[in-house]
């Protein structure tokens, strides 16, 4: 494959070991918390539309498995995120109730910037809810401002 000039531009100027290394760091860190930030938030959606979250409705919304949803849960019970009753369903511990708030924060602040770039809203759902793990708070304050300014006009 040819080498473009960008390409060639960004190989000479690569960033020191330490700061390349945090990027890559980082990354792997999300895709360990992702899942239960999504979780959470489901679940936290779910006990507000209908007072609580049933494995059933989970794996539904999530389109996986009821065994996959049921060994996430008990990581989640395993970090204290949430709490399963016998005979009922899934209700989340104030750890994972505030989980799911950043989560939903984030998520909401992503998919209002999307759509302020005017991305489409069903596309803007949808990428949200995988950019929202990846953003820093450096980068979501950005986001902030930038709507704030735009609200503002």
């Amino acid at each position: 494959m040819p080498q473009t000039r960008k390409s060639a531009a960004r190989r000479d100027t690569l960033p020191d070991a330490g700061q390349h290394s945090e990027g890559f760091r980082r990354t792997r860190e999300v895709l360990r918390t992702a899942l239960l930030e999504d979780y959470a938030e489901l679940i936290a959606d779910l006990i507000d539309s209908g007072g609580e979250a049933r494995q059933v409705d989970i794996a539904s919304r999530l389109g996986v498995s009821q065994p996959t949803v049921a060994k996430t849960l008990q990581r989640m019970i395993a970090e204290g995120l949430v709490v399963q009753k016998p005979y009922r369903g899934v209700f989340l511990s104030e750890t994972g109730a505030r989980l799911a708030e950043q989560s939903r924060d984030r998520h909401d602040t992503v998919e209002t910037f999307l759509g302020a770039l005017g991305v489409s809203a069903d596309t803007a759902r949808i990428d949200a809810e995988g950019i929202e793990h990846h953003v820093s708070a450096e980068t979501l304050e950005a986001f902030r401002r930038y709507l704030r300014k735009a609200k503002a006009r």
